[in-house]
C-alpha cells in the first residue's frame, strides 16, 4: 500500500511541476475555461511515466496521432441515403465526430489551442470527456506558399457510374478557376495502365490547357491503382517545387483489381516519397462501392487525410473550398497525449482512433510519425471516463505536440479540467458538445455497440436530438446528420 501511495504522490508532483513550468513559460495556465493558448516552446519535458492502479494495471495515458479524416462519415451517409446499411468495419467514430464544426477557441497565431470539457452520462460514474484541438483559420486573402498539386485520377470502368468521374471533372474545372496563377497542376490518369496526361504546369497562362485536359477524361477499363500511385508520385517528384506545398490528390473509388494490388507495396512508395520529399497525400473517395480501408491506409501513410464526396455540393466544398484553403500546413507529425489523474479516474477509453494509436513513450519522439494539420482544422477526441464515486479534483491534462512545417522545431501546448467542471448531463452541455455526442453515439449504433459508449440512447432519440440541435445551431451539416439518423432508424424498422 505504501508503494502505491508513493507512486500516486510522485504522479501528482509531476503534474504539478508540468503545470508550474507551463505557467512560467507561457504566462497562462489552463483554468476554469479548460482551454490553453499559445505554444509551449522548447520545454524539453520528459513524457509522464504511466501511473499504476492499485491492482497493478498500467495506463492512465492515452496517446494518438492527430487525424482530420471524415471519409467514414461521408460514405455512411451515402450508403444510408441509397437505402443500405454501412458495413460496421467502415465505421470510425472519430471521423463522424470530426465532420462537424466545433466551438473551440482558436489561437491568435500558429499552433493549437487545447480545450478539455465533459459531461456526465446516465450510466453511474461515467462521463464523456471531449479533448478539442484547433488551429487558426485562414481568411483566404493572406499570403500562402504556392501549391504544386498532382491529381491522380481513376479512369477505370467503375468510375463511369454517375457521381464518380463526371463529378471529378466538374469539380476540377471549377477548382482550376479558383487556384492562383503561381500554383501548379499535374494530371495523371490510371486504369489498366497509368500515364501523365499533363506534366506540372503553372496555372498562369495555361488554364485553358488544363480545362481541356480535365474535360477529356474518359472512363476506360480495369483499376491498376498501384500504377496510378507509382506514376503520380514520380510525376510529383519530377515537378517538385521547393517554394511550394507539394501534394498528391488521389481521386478514386479505391477498388484496385489490376497490377499491383498488395496495399503494402503501394504504401511503401508513398512512405518513401513522403520521407524524401515531404509530399503529402489528399485522398478523395467516390462511388457507392468504395474501397474505404485502402484509401484510409494510403492517406495515413502519405501524411494526409481522406474525404468522401457523393454529390456536387460536397465535391465543390472539397475541391473549391477545403483543398485551396488547406494547401498550407500549420503542423507536421502532430500527436496528442491525455493524462488522466488516477485519484479521480478509475477507467478511461479513447473512442475510435484505432489506427492512429501511438505508444505513450513515443509522444516526444519526433521521429515517430504523427498527423499533418492545416489552418482552420479542429480535431476532437472523445473519451469514456469512469470516475471514482464521490471523488473530486483534477481530472485530466491534454497535451498536443507538433513540428513547425518549415523548420521542424517542436512545440507543445496543454489544457486541463477538474471534475467539478463536468456538466450534470450530456444533454445540458453546450450545443456543439451535444452534436459531438450524437455523432459518436450514432457511429456506435451503426456498429451494433462495438465501442460501448456509456449512455442509453436509441436511434429515435438521437434523431430527435439531432433535429433539435439543427434548429439550435442553424447548421446544415447537423440537419444532414438528423437525416442520416432517420434513414438508419428506418432501415432498422424495415429489417
Amino acid at each position: 500500500m505504501e508503494r502505491h501511495r508513493t507512486r500516486r504522490q510522485a504522479y501528482g508532483a509531476l503534474l504539478a511541476l508540468t503545470t508550474a513550468v507551463t505557467l512560467l513559460v507561457t504566462g497562462c495556465g489552463a483554468d476554469e475555461s479548460h482551454t490553453s493558448d499559445g505554444p509551449n516552446r522548447g520545454l524539453g519535458l520528459p513524457a509522464p511515466a504511466p501511473s499504476r492502479t492499485p491492482d497493478g494495471d498500467s495506463g492512465r495515458l492515452s496517446t494518438f496521432a492527430l487525424d482530420v479524416d471524415t471519409a467514414s462519415y461521408g460514405y455512411a451517409r451515402r450508403t444510408l441515403a441509397d437505402g443500405g446499411r454501412p458495413d460496421p468495419s467502415t465505421i470510425r467514430p472519430e471521423e463522424f465526430v470530426n465532420s462537424f464544426r466545433q466551438d473551440y477557441r482558436t489561437p491568435a497565431g500558429n499552433g493549437f489551442t487545447v480545450t478539455v470539457d465533459g459531461a456526465r452520462t446516465d450510466r453511474p460514474n461515467w462521463s464523456l470527456v471531449r479533448v478539442g484541438l484547433a488551429t487558426r483559420p485562414t481568411d483566404g486573402t493572406g499570403e500562402r506558399p504556392p501549391a504544386a498539386l498532382t491529381f491522380v485520377i481513376d479512369v477505370s470502368g467503375s468510375m463511369d457510374e454517375p457521381g464518380r468521374l463526371d463529378l471529378a471533372r466538374k469539380s476540377l474545372d471549377t477548382m482550376t478557376d479558383r487556384l492562383r496563377d503561381d500554383d501548379s497542376v499535374a494530371i495523371v490518369t490510371f486504369s489498366e495502365h497509368a500515364r501523365t496526361v499533363l506534366p506540372m504546369t503553372r496555372l498562369g497562362g495555361h488554364r485553358a490547357e488544363i480545362h481541356d485536359t480535365v474535360d477529356g477524361l474518359r472512363a476506360l477499363s480495369s483499376t491498376n491503382l498501384g500504377a496510378g500511385v507509382e506514376t503520380g508520385y514520380a510525376t510529383a517528384v519530377k515537378g517538385l517545387r521547393g517554394d511550394a506545398t507539394n501534394r498528391v490528390v488521389l481521386i478514386s473509388d479505391g477498388l484496385a483489381n489490376d497490377g499491383e494490388t498488395d496495399p503494402n507495396a503501394i504504401l511503401r512508395r508513398i512512405d518513401r516519397d513522403r520521407r524524401a520529399y515531404g509530399i503529402t497525400l489528399f485522398g478523395v473517395g467516390v462511388g457507392s462501392d468504395y474501397g474505404d480501408a485502402l484509401m484510409e491506409r494510403l492517406a495515413d501513410k502519405g501524411d494526409g487525410h481522406t474525404v468522401y464526396v457523393s454529390d456536387t455540393a460536397t465535391a465543390n466544398d472539397v475541391f473549391c473550398r477545403q483543398l485551396p484553403r488547406n494547401i498550407d500546413l500549420v503542423a507536421r507529425d502532430a500527436k496528442a497525449q491525455v493524462a488522466f489523474d488516477p485519484h479521480t479516474v478509475a477507467e478511461s477509453r479513447l473512442i475510435g482512433y484505432q489506427d492512429r494509436r501511438v505508444a505513450d513513450e513515443d509522444f516526444r519522439d519526433d521521429h515517430v510519425d504523427g498527423g499533418e494539420v492545416g489552418p482552420g482544422h479542429t480535431v476532437t477526441a472523445l473519451y469514456a471516463v469512469r470516475t471514482h464515486p464521490g471523488t473530486d479534483g483534477h481530472l485530466a491534462t491534454a497535451t498536443v505536440r507538433w513540428l513547425d512545417p518549415t523548420t521542424r522545431t517542436p512545440h507543445e501546448n496543454t489544457g486541463s479540467m477538474e471534475t467539478d467542471a463536468l456538466h450534470d448531463s450530456v444533454w445540458t452541455a453546450s450545443p456543439r458538445f451535444q452534436v459531438t455526442a450524437v455523432a459518436a453515439y450514432f457511429a456506435d449504433a451503426l456498429t451494433g455497440g462495438e465501442y460501448d459508449i456509456p449512455g442509453s440512447v436509441s436511434l429515435s432519440s438521437l434523431q430527435d436530438r439531432a433535429t433539435t440541435l439543427a434548429r439550435t445551431t442553424e447548421d446544415k451539416d447537423v440537419a444532414d446528420l438528423a437525416t442520416a439518423v432517420r434513414e438508419a432508424s428506418r432501415s432498422d424498422t424495415a429489417s
